[in-house]
């Protein structure tokens, strides 16, 4: 009995710091969204202090004061330098359907619409490729930079492929780490069909169409040897605008040679003119906070304030739960 009751008035407690912590974090997000509004928000960060501040850590330890006076000296003359080119920072990571272009197209407006002749861009692509339509998308959104005059530098730590690299391609510099992936231009589809099997089990599949190549290959139809010839005419087609627009991004590239759908580690792209130059995105970002103003930019879009509320909600309720199947726990091990 005493044990049912000491049970009870812990969950008694445990529902009451529930219930104010979610009156609590309503209060702060009604008092955040009317202050904030509805507005996305785009996060600037100047990188420079940051790879300062890793040297220096390791400068305290190491270097007399005379010696950290004079870097402070150098540093004050270089930060007092009139018209420092500005460098922008963008992280792009993909996925099958190219879902970062929806904060990397509002990355590169925010950046046109202030960014001089002299600054520059960096895109720190990772890519494995994807959907077509999607990653042509992103590539565009790139082109935009290119056609403001700005220097753009894509750089490459792990992969960059497919559609990965006709993002990469679009660079006026790529710069990749050595044991990087590159390459795979070249197109695939893989589409399963059961038609045999709907029809070893007498399940017949209707599919209406107006026009004759309105679906080439289906799923549960059969796939005739014309539709199947389409099919293939349509991936050979668009292989080759990708080999077009390769071509033209990078002339000097032997697109015959390397549009084979072969990917290579970024030592050999060198040699094949996949890449510009072999380095991590790290390297190139320090080799540029000497004579500029280094700035990391990302988009973050702004979600509905009933879903930050449900999430926070949600996040404690899981830990108060916890909290109390524990507490139970000990108690039965009295």
């Amino acid at each position: 009995m005493e044990l049912f009751q000491e049970t009870l008035g812990f969950a008694a407690k445990a529902f009451i710091v529930f219930l104010t912590a979610v009156v609590t974090v309503a209060v702060i997000v009604a008092i955040t969204r009317r202050r904030r509004g509805s507005y996305p928000r785009l996060d600037v960060k100047k990188l420079n202090a940051r790879f300062e501040a890793l040297g220096d850590a390791l400068r305290h330890g190491m270097w007399e004061r005379k010696q950290l006076k004079e870097l402070l000296k150098t540093r004050k003359k270089q930060k007092d330098t009139p018209h420092r080119p500005h460098v922008y920072v963008l992280d792009f990571e993909g996925d099958l359907l190219a879902t970062g272009v929806a904060s990397l197209r509002e990355e590169i407006s925010a950046i046109t619409a202030v960014a001089k002749p002299d600054d520059e861009v960096v895109v720190r692509l990772e890519s494995p490729g994807g959907a077509v339509p999607h990653y042509g998308l992103a590539a565009a959104q790139l082109t935009r930079l290119r056609e403001k005059k700005l220097k753009l530098t894509v750089c490459i730590d792990r992969v960059a492929a497919s559609g990965g690299y006709m993002m990469a391609c679009v660079a006026d510099r790529i710069v990749a780490a050595p044991f990087a992936i590159i390459g795979s231009i070249g197109v695939v589809a893989q589409v399963p069909n059961v038609h045999r099997l709907l029809k070893k089990h007498d399940v017949d599949f209707e599919e209406m169409t107006a026009g004759e190549f309105k679906r080439t290959v289906s799923v549960f139809g059969e796939i005739t040897e014309k539709g199947r010839q389409k099919f293939n005419e349509q991936l050979e087609e668009t292989h080759s605008l990708f080999k077009d627009f390769v071509k033209t991004q990078r002339p000097k590239l032997d697109v015959d040679k390397v549009a084979t759908g072969e990917y290579w580690l970024a030592r050999r792209g060198l040699e094949l003119g996949l890449v510009d130059a072999l380095s991590t995105s790290d390297d190139y970002l320090l080799s540029r906070v000497q004579d500029a103003n280094v700035y990391q930019v990302s988009y973050k879009p702004e979600h509905p304030w009933r879903t930050r509320l449900g999430r926070a909600t949600a996040e404690l309720s899981e830990r108060v739960v916890l909290r109390v199947l524990s507490r139970l726990q000990a108690l039965q091990l009295r």
